[in-house]
């Protein structure tokens, strides 16, 4: 055993961030995190991801949150751990390409806030759409890692992974992070892929996946033996189905070898208790609906990421079309193909999802084609793998396929933080305000309302207190 080079695997727990987000629709609040965070901040996690993905827009439309209030307080209380967030490219936190002023300053202020490691994707691995992020990540001094969204396909080959990684590299990521959303990569293709990435580019790998086909933890065990640095789980309570692999099972797993994660699984039990409880809760208020945590073969069938097929259930439940969904499950793969095969991940999944819906409820492909098919059909998301199926091309755009964009999309943009700041500077009461407006413009005005009615409610108290009508 001396011989053996210790290369000890680090974690990142997903609990805070993607977890609750895959099993109980992100609906964790800030009040419940903080309990724990000062037990969390001892454990010896790589990170802790907390922020971005979907956590953003469900404080403030469904948790009458603040999510930089969140943040500030999450970074109050890990004192040693490095805090991650997850950021959607061009896309930010939204679901359309923004200006590259709004995407700087979101990267400004978010790391100006506490984040220390942004994870950067784009959902058609348009690498174009990486860059202004990345760059500013950079220039922030924050940690810019950039996540490839993992997919099969022809095209999808090692080459084009290496390929891809390479560019990454040379744009001037600090690490790289293998986005597996729908649990498609098993074992022995993790193998190769890690393999490939580690001889194409110097940077640190991690892994990300999700437990809904039922092959995660293996594929985490092939990936870590063939150099994989860092993977993502989620403390048990949160684990499994359509989150991650749970925390001390990886750790015991691959505890004594020469990847020991120097891990405490007795501290771990401890973080473990704190949220079996809401585990609970979430299942006896129908928050955490079982389903979501079987193994649901399908998605290796039809490549479908465990949030996409909830959100297609919910569409047809709407329409009482339930009848509908084998043929719409079907349908994915025809239109994933008609696009361009994109990998399904936000927002190309739910893009991709809704129109298959369209065409299966229609009874006719395309009659009807939703904004988002336009803008992917125009080239306003990016570019594809592949081309896309010119007689859909015809269908759906017509002589609008003249004006298709074969640039990046951002660069055909003007600038836009004067003109939102302009548009919400009545409601404004801290720089990062205008950003929340600028990714959910109708919500965070909502909430800005709210926000002023709660602080009138509160001011009202004070002056009572003050004129004797509350005891003190």
């Amino acid at each position: 055993m001396s011989d053996v080079v210790k290369k000890p695997l680090k974690i990142t727990e997903t609990v805070l961030r993607d977890a609750h987000q895959s099993l109980i629709a992100t609906r964790m609040t800030t009040e419940q995190m903080l309990p724990i965070v000062d037990k969390m901040d001892k454990i010896g996690y790589h990170a802790v991801e907390c922020w971005g993905g979907a956590t953003f827009d469900a404080s403030l439309r469904f948790l009458k949150e603040d999510p930089w209030e969140r943040l500030r307080k999450l970074r109050d209380g890990f004192k040693n751990t490095k805090l991650q967030m997850l950021f959607r490219g061009q896309n930010i936190l939204g679901y359309r390409p923004y200006a590259d002023d709004v995407v700087e300053y979101f990267v400004q202020k978010s790391i100006a806030n506490g984040i220390d490691i942004i994870r950067i994707f784009d959902c058609l691995n348009d690498v174009r759409n990486l860059k202004t992020a990345v760059s500013a990540c950079n220039k922030e001094k924050g940690h810019a890692q950039v996540a490839l969204s993992y997919t099969l396909g022809d095209a999808y080959t090692l080459d084009y992974w290496m390929e891809t990684a390479k560019k990454v590299e040379e744009m001037g990521a600090d690490s790289l992070c293998i986005k597996d959303m729908a649990g498609l990569l098993v074992p022995a293709k993790a193998t190769e892929l890690v393999q490939a990435l580690k001889s194409a580019t110097s940077l640190p790998i991690e892994l990300h996946t999700h437990y809904t086909s039922g092959v995660a933890s293996m594929t985490y065990m092939k990936a870590v033996e063939a150099g994989c640095d860092i993977i993502d789980t989620a403390i048990s309570p949160f684990a499994l189905g359509t989150s991650q692999p749970a925390t001390e099972v990886m750790v015991e797993a691959f505890k004594g070898t020469e990847f020991d994660t120097g891990l405490d699984n007795n501290q771990l039990a401890e973080i473990a208790d704190y949220f079996r409880p809401m585990r609970e809760e979430a299942i006896a208020s129908g928050l955490l609906n079982p389903k979501v945590l079987g193994v649901d073969i399908q998605t290796l069938l039809y490549q479908v990421p465990g949030g996409m097929l909830s959100n297609m259930v919910s569409q047809l439940k709407e329409q009482n079309a339930e009848d509908k969904y084998e043929e719409v499950l079907k349908e994915i793969p025809r239109v994933r193909k008609d696009l361009g095969e994109p990998p399904l991940v936000t927002p190309s999944s739910q893009i991709v999802g809704t129109q298959a819906v369209f065409n299966v409820l229609m009874g006719e492909r395309y009659k009807v084609a939703t904004k988002e098919t336009k803008d992917v059909l125009l080239g306003k998301y990016g570019q594809t793998v592949k081309p896309f199926n010119p007689e859909v091309v015809d269908k759906v755009l017509g002589e609008e396929k003249k004006n298709a964009i074969t640039c990046r999309y951002a660069d055909l943009l003007e600038p836009e933080l004067d003109k939102l700041e302009a548009e919400m500077a009545q409601y404004k009461q801290q720089d990062e305000d205008v950003l929340s407006y600028a990714l959910f413009p109708q919500v965070a005005m909502d909430f800005f309302k709210y926000r002023e009615a709660q602080q009138t409610k509160i001011d009202a108290k004070v002056a009572d207190t003050k004129n004797g009508a509350y005891p003190v």
